[in-house]
């Protein structure tokens, strides 16, 4: 048992294992070829984000403005903390397409709460929060308990939690929340919306637990071998549960935002939000295989999608060439992630 303990931080690891559970490729660990692939993958969505910038400003002038790069911000916080959920399940080796749907019935909830049913607003957050943890841990349980596909599950959690949004709110559309609730995303300081500050508070912890902590370790070894990491003593059912509740937390805090800026609610709100954190995530180099993940090339690819969204509409391109667009970058990650991955494996065997 002494060799399996390096993703329990209680000692060193020795040979396959601690390849296994250690989290290698993110960190360029691996030999001289790790190194450089890993510095690529980390820094290429950076560069890709300035070229986007570089090109747009030469495009249209108006894109190179402080108002616009204000829009962009503000218009993507929840979008950075639903891929920071997901990223956490996409790298401990799972999936979840449920979240645009989770969005939809936790957003439902809270707004017919405060609309409809009287809640005061501290109330409404909180069954909104934890109406987002339950979802998530509902999906950890049939993922673990089933032993099947997480995408085959989260697919089909999607449909019910959007039935479900759909039978509550009966397709209607709830508006004018407390001025307190839309503070949330209208009240400002030092210039920017209280929701800009959320999203680093948010980043900043989850970096934290990610590189500096056991749980960051134990994430990545769960998505590299979950074997090894059961073997070490790790309890891997429970804690793909606790990684699935996370997600949903996330997801519960990014629809408090995304209801807040929108100062309305509808059950077609929030389905389609998981393919672009999902892209963001992939495009950010998180491995869609999982066992690796970088938080901010992960927020990076966020801004990537979003620059490129800002920068085609002020071009005067249609959303149907956006979609294209966006498709095409999504395999291109996906197909440079899985040519790093036959890579590595080439000169690990060699």
């Amino acid at each position: 048992m002494t060799d399996q303990r390096h993703s329990d931080g209680q000692g060193p690891a020795t040979g396959d294992t601690a390849a296994a559970t250690a989290p290698a490729s993110p960190q360029g660990r691996g030999g001289l070829s790790g190194v450089n692939w890993g510095v690529l993958r980390k820094y290429a969505v950076v560069l890709v984000l300035l070229l986007l910038v570089l090109l747009f400003s030469l495009v249209n002038p108006q894109f190179f403005s402080g108002r616009n790069f204000y829009n962009i911000v503000t218009q993507n916080t929840y979008f950075i903390i639903v891929a920071i959920g997901l990223a956490f399940v996409l790298i401990s080796g799972g999936i979840d397409l449920s979240v645009g749907y989770q969005m939809s019935l936790v957003g439902v909830i809270m707004a017919m709460g405060m609309t409809k049913w009287g809640m005061p607003v501290w109330l409404a957050l909180i069954v909104g929060l934890a109406l987002g943890t339950f979802l998530g841990l509902l999906n950890g349980v049939i993922v673990t308990r089933l032993r099947t596909f997480p995408l085959i599950v989260t697919l089909a959690t999607s449909v019910v939690f959007q039935g479900v949004s759909y039978m509550i709110s009966k397709a209607g559309t709830y508006r004018s929340y407390p001025q307190s609730f839309q503070d949330i995303t209208k009240l400002r300081l030092l210039g920017l919306p209280l929701d800009v500050y959320l999203t680093v508070v948010i980043i900043i912890i989850v970096s934290v637990i990610f590189y500096q902590t056991k749980i960051g370790t134990r994430v990545v070894a769960l998505g590299g071998n979950e074997e090894a990491l059961r073997l070490a003593g790790i309890n891997t059912k429970r804690f793909k549960m606790l990684i699935y509740t996370t997600c949903g937390f996330f997801t519960a805090i990014a629809t408090i935002v995304m209801v807040s800026k929108a100062n309305s609610m509808q059950s077609s709100f929030g389905p389609g939000t998981e393919f672009t954190a999902l892209t963001a995530a992939i495009v950010g180099g998180v491995s869609f295989l999982g066992g690796e993940g970088n938080i901010p090339a992960l927020v990076a690819g966020v801004f990537v999608l979003a620059v490129l969204g800002n920068g085609m509409q002020l071009a005067g391109w249609s959303s149907y060439a956006q979609f294209i667009v966006r498709g095409i970058i999504l395999l291109g990650a996906v197909a440079f992630d899985e040519y790093q991955k036959s890579l590595r494996l080439r000169t690990k065997h060699r």
